[in-house]
């Protein structure tokens, strides 16, 4: 597949004793990236240069934070923007654009108080100034309540579209109005505390994804299935059916693992416990200590990441554990079946700390602070690990089990259940001259697609590939993403490219300013698939 890069001609990686994984200096100012602006709910036109295929049609639609500031408060972190939610329509070799603010609870309360009121994943809400001392006191004391923000991603559950992030709740939403429909509770449904905005879904149109759960005996991750829609005259149908098949008891019972997605293939749903921590006491204390749950999230190097394998059709956890070196991994890339292997290909990094530089002030730094910002960021780049599915207790110890021909990952039994594994690079050196590789995307039939489009000042977002209607060729069809322009205005523009080789084929630019968003999806309007 298709994969973009955010990060843009950069130096090449080396790692010193003060943990600089480069040495880049003059970095542009990407302020804009993260800048408020107003939505903008009536289509407008934009400007095209080059050719838009006419045989597109349809709604790329794109979520991410598009408001940092409520009267006098001002957001920390770039996880915490209400949502802004995008849409391109492409028909004719024309393009239009629009977007609306989510309709959520937590955007409503905020605009109708002009301040925070609802705690995010990085700030706070203040106590309401209007009550006395004692009633301030006392609600420091309440537990944090789950947002409804859901500024991550643009998904799909039986074949209706949600918007979502990493709490209980989601939002139905009109991909042609943009219209916030329904806000959806996965509590209602099955007893988990979230889920997140990666799920993966069958060609029969069954959703797996992943949510935690927290009892007494601590925390449980949880593994969830959702049917595909079995009343199709019934508009109202949200998650009903959807079941755990498979519950999970963390290591540490007060310390799960944050996760952001997880990996699937044909009979396997793997599930990565990362070395990035959740400190729940810390977590529940957070507004009794002015902290946001950022502040109870942390990176254990000490600890090795754990590779759990749950088969879809049985729900059974299987007992061999596959572990490997510590490191972070907010995407995966693609997982398959072959030859009694399980190969699975991610974007990985070294260390796990990343997740908390990403507060807006960072982010709006210029000169020598910004560079130290980026310098001290661990690079995140392609891997693929290959995960032997026939062990037993005739296998082996101390040998290599990967037998793939080709192959430098390795998977060595080291005791009955355990099987210690090593990856091998996805990339050559040029990477490095990228600054690494996130925000992958797959086409479920194709092969990984070596290909760079890269302009100075321009930061593309996630790509999406829409096939080309009839398609022989994996790869026929073209690559669309939303590039962002932080050093000059109303500059943003819907950029789309021929896949095979990633030649620009035209631009649809905007007339308004648009924050660098995360995930997005494409809605076709000519056979009502979604890509």
């Amino acid at each position: 597949s298709a994969l973009i890069s955010i990060y843009l001609k950069k130096t090449k990686s080396k790692k010193n004793k003060d943990h600089h994984y480069t040495d880049v200096h003059g970095l542009p100012c990407i302020e804009k990236i993260v800048a408020s602006v107003d939505e903008t709910p009536e289509a407008i036109s934009t400007n095209i240069s080059g050719t838009i295929p006419e045989w597109i049609s349809g709604n790329f639609l794109r979520n991410g934070p598009g408001k940092f500031e409520i009267g006098n408060n001002k957001f920390n972190h770039w996880f915490d923007g209400m949502a802004l939610l995008h849409q391109f329509k492409i028909a004719g070799g024309q393009v239009t654009y629009k977007s609306r603010f989510l309709g959520s609870d937590c955007y409503t309360a905020n605009s109708e108080n002009s301040r925070i009121v609802v705690s995010e994943f990085g700030t706070v809400a203040m106590p309401d100034p209007c009550k006395n001392f004692f009633q301030r006191f006392l609600s420091r004391f309440e537990l944090p309540k789950a947002s409804d923000n859901d500024n991550v991603s643009f998904v799909t559950y039986k074949g209706d579209y949600y918007v979502s992030t990493e709490t209980n709740f989601m939002h139905k939403v009109d991909p042609e109005t943009l219209e916030t429909k329904e806000k959806v509770d996965w509590s209602k449904f099955i007893a988990v505390n979230g889920a997140t905005a990666h799920p993966h879904t069958d060609p029969d149109g069954t959703t797996y994804n992943m949510g935690n759960s927290y009892s007494a005996k601590g925390a449980i991750y949880n593994i969830i299935r959702v049917p595909p829609r079995t009343m199709p005259e019934n508009p109202k149908e949200t998650l009903e059916g959807a079941t755990v098949v498979c519950s999970i008891p963390s290591v540490d019972k007060a310390r799960p693992s944050y996760y952001h997605s997880f990996a699937m293939s044909e009979n396997y749903v793997v599930f990565i416990e990362q070395p990035i921590k959740m400190d729940l006491l810390k977590i529940v204390t957070g507004k009794l200590r002015g902290k946001g749950i950022s502040d109870g999230i942390y990176w254990d190097p000490k600890l090795e990441t754990i590779f759990h394998l749950i088969n879809k059709q049985t729900g059974k956890l299987n007992s061999v554990k596959y572990h490997a070196k510590a490191l972070s991994t907010f995407h995966q890339i693609n997982a398959w079946e072959e030859d009694g292997f399980l190969v699975m290909d991610l974007c990985a990094a070294d260390d796990g700390k990343a997740i908390n530089n990403y507060i807006v002030q960072n982010m709006r730094k210029s000169g020598e602070a910004l560079d130290e910002v980026y310098n001290t960021m661990c690079r995140v780049f392609p891997r693929r690990f290959v995960l032997p599915l026939n062990v037993d207790k005739e296998t082996p110890c101390g040998q290599n089990l990967n037998t793939r021909p080709d192959s430098t990952a390795t998977a060595t039994k080291t005791a009955k259940d355990k099987v210690f594994c090593t990856h091998e690079d996805l990339h050559d050196e040029e990477l490095h001259t990228y600054g690494g590789l996130e925000f992958p995307q797959i086409n479920y039939a194709n092969t990984l697609l070596r290909c760079v489009w890269e302009h100075p000042g321009l930061y593309p977002s996630e790509p999406v590939f829409v096939p080309l209607p009839g398609a022989t060729e994996e790869d026929d069809g073209v690559i669309m993403s939303v590039v962002i322009t932080p050093n000059k205005d109303k500059s943003t523009f819907l950029l789309v490219l021929d896949a095979k080789t990633f030649k620009e084929l035209g631009r649809a630019e905007v007339p308004v300013n648009i924050p660098y968003g995360f995930h997005g999806t494409f809605n076709s309007t000519m056979s009502h698939r979604r890509y």
